[in-house]
């Protein structure tokens, strides 16, 4: 199941995408669900939208968190000449950067360093603390796509990220939650960044040296995790600058397809 937040009219909406690809011949629609599902139960109100006719926005907008790994591809800590920590990095981002497909990064006065980092993310379903790797599964509602962007000049010089990877629309989400990928099967995607229609990474989630599970587990030791909370699984090689005017996409098989245009602040 597809989990779509929308504008059609009015508020934001909850719905299930259904997809030509799913269904053989009928088009690509969304059926309108009662209620945040990460809240509570919903129901079908029996109204079915055309996909082309409702803006997409970030399926999710977290309630508290949002929890980043870094260095956890091995290729990509070689690329900037980082060495594997012996735990995981934690670093956070504000609900405030949170963005949806279509949505614009702004390219802050800031940097002059601005990095695409395509990612999984995994997206809490329930209120949890210390989980066990073993039962990690049962408290992850689905998962979506990610891109972590990074000014790269200011976390070398401020010493750790928060600033770096926190300005607002720095963590683009979507383009909605994939709920039926089973855990071992998010362990087990292709994950592809273009940057202006060019394929600037391309790997796939069983190169995470720390998988989902592992992370859940490890996160949810120091911290509880709330329904809506995001951890981001970490990025693999090829990160790279983007330009006001570039347009990067962040795709992840049995997911979807997220894209940004990147802006300048001051435009």
């Amino acid at each position: 199941m597809r989990i779509a937040r929308f504008v059609a009219q009015g508020d934001p909406t909850y719905g299930v995408v259904e997809l030509a690809e799913d269904s053989g011949p009928n088009p690509d629609t969304v059926a309108v669900v009662s209620g945040d599902p990460l809240a509570g139960p919903v129901h079908y109100t029996g109204e079915r939208l055309p996909l082309a006719d409702v803006r997409l926005v970030a399926p999710v907008i977290p309630r508290s968190k949002v929890i980043g790994i870094g260095r956890n591809y091995a290729a990509h800590a070689a690329e900037l000449g980082n060495e594997l920590p012996d735990a995981p990095i934690i670093f956070s981002k504000p609900n405030t950067s949170v963005i949806g497909p279509g949505e614009p990064i702004v390219y802050p006065v800031e940097t002059s360093d601005l990095h695409y980092e395509g990612e999984l993310a995994v997206v809490i379903g329930r209120i949890c603390r210390r989980v066990p790797v073993e039962r990690a599964a049962e408290v992850i509602f689905g998962y979506t796509v990610a891109n972590d962007v990074t000014c790269r000049d200011l976390q070398a010089s401020d010493g750790q990220w928060t600033r770096a990877k926190g300005f607002d629309s720095f963590c683009p989400l979507g383009p909605w939650i994939a709920t039926h990928l089973e855990i071992d099967e998010a362990g087990r995607l292709d994950i592809e960044t273009t940057l202006n229609g060019e394929v600037v990474q391309a790997a796939n989630t069983s190169l995470m040296v720390r998988g989902v599970a592992e992370l859940v587990a490890y996160v949810s030791s120091f911290t509880t995790l709330l329904p809506g909370d995001v951890i981001l699984t970490g990025t693999p090689a090829g990160v790279g600058p983007m330009q006001p005017g570039d347009r990067v996409g962040v795709t992840i098989a049995g997911i979807g397809t997220l894209t940004n245009v990147v802006v300048a602040e001051d435009a």
